[in-house]
């Protein structure tokens, strides 16, 4: 790579989708992939990874013509607090619940940024919450009790 594509960030970018979806792909393997009328659990990861490794082909076409620098720099908050409400997700979701599993979710994502503003982070967790609940609990019927012990 030449020395401005190691700063492109549309290139870093497509790379980053290519290998999730290639990794997608990857990890669908071990099921069976069935057919478009009869779709096995391997159908939508497979399809899904297949479309993210194209798109980030264009991306990564796309940033090789544009040469669009990377600005700023990397953020310590961001790289420790997104991950780590991953984590709380997946802890709070089998403890307490979808819901404490969503606010947690949404507070820690909110906190790795530097404008954190409780009212907006209030607001967006009610209204999140509220069509998450919507649609997966209610409109696909998943089996995740809403909090748990009520």
């Amino acid at each position: 790579m030449k020395r401005q594509g190691r700063h492109n960030k549309d290139l870093w970018a497509g790379l980053m989708f290519i290998a999730t979806g290639g990794a997608a792909m990857v990890i669908a393997r071990e099921y069976p992939f069935g057919s478009a009328l009869r779709m096995g659990p391997g159908f939508f990861p497979s399809m899904l990874g297949g479309i993210l490794a194209v798109f980030g082909i264009y991306v990564m076409a796309r940033g090789l013509r544009r040469h669009a620098a990377i600005q700023g720099r990397w953020s310590l908050r961001a790289i420790v607090m997104l991950p780590l409400s991953l984590v709380l997700f997946g802890i709070l979701m089998e403890r307490a619940g979808f819901i404490p599993a969503l606010v947690g979710l949404i507070f820690g994502s909110a906190a790795a940024g530097r404008e954190f503003k409780l009212v907006e982070v209030l607001l967006l967790t009610l209204l999140l919450s509220g069509l998450s609940v919507a649609v997966f609990i209610w409109g696909l019927g998943l089996p995740y009790p809403l909090v748990k012990g009520f």
